[in-house]
């Protein structure tokens, strides 16, 4: 016969009896700690790029602006897959974290609001630029719905006219980065078709006075008897009026890229432009006070019953290993 050991009887009222204590106790104490925790709150503002007709069929602006600094740019997602690509670079984040805001705050708990200002930077309160920029990472987030494309901007503090000045902040500055940095396709051809211009302009000024010191001496040249001279009057006459069909070709490619340019720029469409928020975020106080309440309950009941069930776990360990009898 194969030894078996039978766990002990388990007397289950008096089992619960302490840890039932240590649980209201651990539970009590804890609601006691998050009265003292600060509230965050939450203000979100929605966003709807649409893109202009200068964007269709290729990256755009935006994929050249946001790879001017250093943002990936993913070649088959969209455009308006880089506005969250730009919200979470550097250059936006330090852009915030130098930016005075005005909001009233707690300096603790159970404090009175007071009205007070200061910089992003001041409120993460880091050493140096480069953990503030990560802090605000914690502060700022912004995400992209892959069927409705609305982006998402958010942004969570101890104050509510922070989170919500933190956001619209953050859309403003995505804003200046489409208009002011997006250094787009149509601005390029505008540059190039600028600088073709002059150089034809100039071209034409020169066929011009070629043509008039020719006249000075050969008004007639076409009635002349020298077929030279009606040769080269005809020739410097068909350059210059080449000259002038290409600068006037030249000037309507330049109106056509300025319009391209504006068209370059995205549309941002605000669906909310960032909400007051009033109730709290975080901490969800009932929440760890009953998650402590039950890990001390289950912790300590099992520590006081350690052995029994140490003996329960061997005894249905045995069972598991015991041959069958025929």
């Amino acid at each position: 016969m194969p030894n078996s050991t039978e766990p002990p009887v388990l007397d289950l009222k008096a089992s619960l009896k302490k840890p039932l204590q240590w649980a209201f106790a651990a539970g009590l104490l804890t609601a006691l700690i998050t009265l003292f925790l600060p509230n965050y709150y939450r203000s979100e503002a929605r966003l709807l790029p649409v893109e202009s007709k200068g964007l269709g069929g290729g990256l755009g602006g935006l994929a050249t602006a946001a790879a001017a600094f250093g943002v990936s740019v993913p070649g088959g997602e969209g455009n308006d897959a880089n506005f969250v690509d730009v919200l979470n670079s550097r250059w936006l984040k330090e852009q915030l974290l130098q930016t005075e805001f005005r909001y009233h705050a707690r300096s603790w708990r159970f404090d009175a609001e007071r009205l007070g200002k200061g910089t992003l930077y001041d409120y993460v309160d880091e050493k140096n630029m480069d953990r503030a920029v990560k802090k605000v990472g914690v502060v700022l987030s912004a995400t992209r719905d892959l069927k409705s494309k609305v982006i998402t901007i958010s942004a969570e503090t101890k104050s509510p006219e922070l989170s919500q000045q933190v956001v619209q902040r953050a859309g403003k500055l995505l804003e200046t980065f489409l208009q002011d940095k997006g250094h787009t396709r149509g601005g390029a051809k505008v540059l190039f078709a600028e600088a073709r211009l002059a150089e034809a302009r100039g071209e034409m000024d020169q066929a011009e006075e070629a043509f008039r010191r020719f006249l000075e001496g050969n008004r007639n040249y076409q009635t002349s008897g020298d077929p030279a001279v009606r040769l080269k009057g005809s020739r410097l006459e068909t350059e210059l009026r080449l000259r002038q069909q290409l600068v006037t070709t030249l000037a309507m490619n330049r109106e056509q890229a300025l319009l391209e340019e504006k068209n370059d720029i995205p549309i941002l469409n605000v669906l909310d432009p960032g909400n007051l928020p009033i109730e709290k975020s975080k901490p969800a106080r009932s929440v760890i006070v009953l998650l402590v309440t039950l890990l001390v309950g289950a912790g300590g009941w099992t520590w006081l019953n350690r052995e029994w069930v140490r003996a329960r776990l061997l005894a249905d360990e045995d069972e598991s290993v015991t041959p069958v009898q025929e």
